[in-house]
């Protein structure tokens, strides 16, 4: 991450909106934002494949369900924060587990970069697939989001996305009712 450029960017765009970055309340405002930059932004050089490192066997094949896994993100149309809470199921096949908190720091990994509420999803499920050529391997998995975008509900599309729950397509032996089970507990 390029802080330097941060730095000046931020400088550029209190000029550009009249503030004169050079007050007592904004001059340390493009170091710290490059500062709050490295963390909000740390998926995108994340590995999200690299937080399955550890694979549990035991003798489990009934769902694994983490609900209210809370993300927060920035929505890269607008660079506004959106935040919400993730649900997360699989199906395990033949014993292997991943660990609950894995389930929750796959969902922070996407989140933490430029992102769509309606990709983090399918962002989560595909990271499952491709794990699923790995040593943890699932039947099915489902994945709901449910995110807001805090305090800006003035225009009509920020007002459609308060609240929004999307889904992502249930995958492999999930498919069916399930989704609309899970769905409904979920909500």
């Amino acid at each position: 991450m390029d802080k330097d450029k941060i730095r000046k960017a931020v400088r550029l765009l209190l000029e550009g909106i009249g503030e004169d970055p050079d007050r007592p309340g904004l001059r340390d405002t493009p170091e710290r934002v490059a500062a709050m930059c490295e963390e909000i932004y740390s998926g995108i050089k994340a590995d999200p494949m690299a937080v399955f490192s550890r694979i549990f066997h035991e003798p489990h094949d009934e769902i694994v369900l983490v609900r209210d896994i809370p993300f927060y993100s920035t929505c890269e149309h607008h660079l506004l924060p959106f935040l919400g809470k993730a649900h997360v199921a699989y199906l395990p096949d033949g014993g292997r587990l991943c660990g609950l908190s894995k389930l929750a720091r796959v969902v922070e990994v996407h989140a933490k970069k430029p992102q769509m509420q309606e990709r983090l999803a399918t962002d989560v499920t595909v990271t499952f697939a491709e794990q699923d050529a790995g040593g943890w391997k699932i039947t099915g998995s489902h994945i709901k989001v449910r995110g807001r975008v805090p305090g800006m509900a003035r225009d009509a599309f920020i007002k459609a996305a308060e609240g929004a729950s999307l889904g992502c397509p249930v995958s492999g032996a999930l498919k069916g009712n399930l989704e609309i089970t899970l769905d409904a507990d979920l909500a």
